[in-house]
């Protein structure tokens, strides 16, 4: 079926757009002919299909080539990827036609961008190993992944038209790999959009909420800028400087998040902007030093807050930002971030990569930066022949979203790690050999376990011995993928020489005992040494973890087995608006509440499908985890709606945390507010003071999350009190 003349009006109009863009790129008559060829053979390869939302799916390719051109600044050959991105995924085309009608490279790119498909192992979730996959090509060309997460941004932009169950897949793949993808690629207004976006679909009553009270505040908070900006264009016009200023409220996103974790309301949210000044530089001094003179011009004028400088130009960030920061003390005792940098920066802020290689080029520098050396150490982890994709896909994850520290070698070399590293990761960053036969460090010439964290300027020599080898536990101290995965590497080699000896000495145990190892057996074995499966259990008798002391009791004893703790849910019908019975539920679709974040009735909650034992465990719709099972196991998000009873209700426990300053008497009135004014049961109360500051926690039980947050309001209005807010339960 063809497109109509409303449909081909419509193309021609985003076409002009997408030619308007592509002046700036098109250098020669050839680069318009060969953007134009890949237009109109994929206009014809996708005539007359539609996308969900109705509208013609040519649309699709167009929007992401503008994209790519306008808001990543890519080229020519990324305009013309762009465009052919879904044509060998979704027709008759091949690779091959790709590269007899475009050329090698284009094929390469058009192939990197097709949809993974085929077959997987059975232990290998299907997101996780496309996702790698995707990834191989930061071995070939980054513009695949700059395109892909262009791709992801314009789905993103068009998530409306998709049901709840896909909504939240793709939300989740978006928080838990594009949106950090983005960040370390230097796509810092692209990361912020997903972010956003994402929580537009996920919580749509609090973004709305957050973005009115934004719009409300708008008018107070530029005439504040103003105020705040007057005397620094003053000083900076005094001194003859070529700049823009210009104002940048907080996203949606990151107030939210700020409120959730600080557990605070909008109106106690003072930091929602931030001044940019970006100018242009002269050709001497250094850049470096001009930013220190703008600097040096607004603390003149306004107090900066000490530890808030951040010099991100003598040591940039890894994926190449380059900018000063310092929190000054504004007019009204209001603190003012203030970013300076050059034109040069920004265009590397706003563009990243692109930008980053552009500048790069332009001084013909075959020096390896650090966003060289973070590419090669992702082409290192994917050339690992020991992971799986999951593995992987974690192990990835880690060196996205990360703060930095910088550390020095004995020799002076300076090495980038992440905020929290350890003299363990270190040791890993610079040799896989040297971690894995670390036994202690010297940090500034001091012995320090090699467990110790690291602080920016610290100088570390790593000492290590022949017969040392990784354990199990530094898995929890260390924090790069790096370090994760070469102690992995060396666990799993020791686990398969401990899985057979436990195998063999359980047997031979059982044998003594005339008792055959059967699955009743083994399953008891496995709950007494709480091991999830048998190779957990052979592996912990073979290491010398699980003693086989009192074997015969156990296995001779009744089993007492955990019970699961149902909640009173149902999965909406979605032809009837009646829940379906309890007999229909806790079938193959029982429903379990998971355990990582303890959803209470009434809160937003989404279903996620246990591939294994195929019930239905219950996340809060803000829960991190439910993020990464989204990216990895997307298909198991359970597509019908979860829902809390209205005709069962059962109290539930939740456990509150609070912190204020200690007086007389503030016990009783914690006491009055919980059994008093809401008549709610207390399961433990532990209140801690020192130094005139009262915190602890409250564990009580509530009917549901509507009940638990009148709670947290009225014990938020006892006098004294800093800060009240839900925590998990363990």
């Amino acid at each position: 079926m063809n497109y109509t003349a409303e449909d081909e009006q419509l193309i021609q109009e985003k076409w002009e757009e997408l030619a308007q863009s592509c002046k700036k790129i098109c250098k020669k008559e050839e680069d318009w002919n060969f953007i134009k060829r890949a237009f109109f053979l994929a206009k014809e390869a996708h005539q007359g299909v539609r996308r969900r939302s109705g509208e013609p799916y040519f649309l699709h390719p167009i929007a992401v080539a503008k994209i790519v051109v306008d808001e990543i600044g890519l080229g020519v050959k990324s305009v013309v990827a762009s465009l052919l991105h879904d044509v060998v995924e979704d027709t008759d085309y091949t690779v091959d036609d790709m590269e007899h009608i475009f050329g090698h490279k284009i094929a390469t790119m058009v192939d990197g961008l097709t949809k993974m498909s085929g077959v997987f192992n059975a232990d290998t979730s299907k997101q996780a190993e496309y996702f790698r996959k995707v990834l191989l090509t930061l071995s070939d060309d980054v513009r695949v992944i700059l395109i892909k997460i262009a791709d992801r941004l314009h789905n993103m932009r068009t998530l409306g038209a998709m049901p709840q169950n896909k909504q939240v897949k793709i939300t989740g793949e978006t928080m838990y790999l594009f949106a950090p993808l983005a960040y370390r690629l230097g796509l810092y207004a692209i990361k912020t959009e997903l972010e956003d976006l994402c929580m537009k679909y996920r919580f749509p009553k609090e973004y709305e909420e957050i973005s009115r009270q934004i719009d409300e505040t708008s008018a107070a908070r530029e005439e504040y800028i103003r105020k705040f900006n007057a005397p620094i264009i003053e000083a900076l016009d005094k001194n003859g400087i070529k700049y823009e200023i210009s104002g940048r409220i907080k996203s949606v996103y990151s107030i939210w998040t700020k409120m959730m974790r600080k557990q605070i309301p909008f109106s106690e949210i003072y930091d929602l902007f931030a001044i940019r000044i970006v100018f242009q530089p002269l050709e001497f001094p250094s850049e470096k030093t001009q930013c220190w003179q703008v600097y040096s011009s607004i603390t003149d004028i306004y107090t900066p807050k000490p530890d808030r400088l951040r010099d991100w130009i003598s040591m940039p960030k890894a994926n190449g930002y380059e900018a000063l920061h310092s929190t000054v003390m504004g007019p009204d005792g209001i603190w003012v971030e203030v970013q300076i940098r050059t034109q040069r920066m920004e265009d590397i802020a706003e563009r990243g990569f692109a930008a980053h290689w552009k500048y790069k080029k332009a001084t013909i520098s075959n020096d390896e930066d650090e966003f060289d050396k973070w590419l090669k150490m992702i082409r290192t982890a994917l050339d690992s022949p020991t992971q799986n994709a999951v593995e992987f896909l974690d192990n990835f994850k880690l060196s996205l979203y990360t703060a930095e520290i910088a550390v020095f070698t004995p020799k002076g070399e300076a090495r980038h790690l992440p905020y929290g590293a350890t003299a363990l990761d270190f040791a890993y960053d610079v040799h896989t050999k040297i971690g894995n036969a670390a036994i202690g460090a010297k940090i500034n010439h001091k012995i320090v376990p090699i467990t110790t964290a690291l602080t920016s300027g610290d100088q570390v020599e790593i000492i290590t011995a022949d017969s040392a080898k990784p354990k199990a536990e530094w898995l929890e101290f260390v924090c790069t993928s790096k370090a994760k995965q070469a102690i992995k590497n060396f666990l799993k080699r020791e686990q398969e020489h401990n899985h057979q000896r436990g195998l063999t000495v359980l047997n031979d145990e059982l044998a003594k005992l005339n008792i055959t190892p059967n699955n009743r057996v083994i399953r008891k074995l496995m709950e007494a040494y709480e091991c999830r499966n048998k190779d957990e259990l052979y592996t912990k008798i073979g290491a010398g973890i699980v003693s086989l002391d009192n074997l015969e009791k156990v296995v001779k004893t009744n089993s007492n087995l955990k019970m699961l703790k149902f909640w009173t849910l149902f999965i909406k019908d979605s032809d009837k608006d009646k829940p379906k019975s309890q007999e229909q539920t806790t079938g193959h679709q029982e429903l379990v509440v998971a355990e990582c974040c303890h959803p209470l009735p009434g809160d937003s909650v989404v279903g996620y499908r246990d591939p294994i034992t195929h019930k239905i465990v219950v996340h809060k719709a803000s829960c991190d985890e439910l993020n990464r099972l989204a990216a990895q196991h997307g298909e198991c998000i359970v597509k019908e709606a979860i829902q809390w009873s209205q005709y069962k209700t059962k109290s539930s426990l939740a456990t509150i945390e609070i912190v204020g300053i200690d007086r007389m008497g503030v016990l009783v009135d914690l006491a009055n507010v919980v059994t008093n004014d809401f008549s709610i049961n207390m399961r433990q109360v532990n209140i801690q003071s020192h130094d005139g500051i009262f915190e602890g926690t409250l564990s009580l039980y509530v009917r549901d999350a509507a009940s638990l947050n009148a709670i947290l309001d009225r014990l938020r209005k006892i006098k004294g009190m800093d800060s009240v807010k839900r925590i998990s339960n363990s």
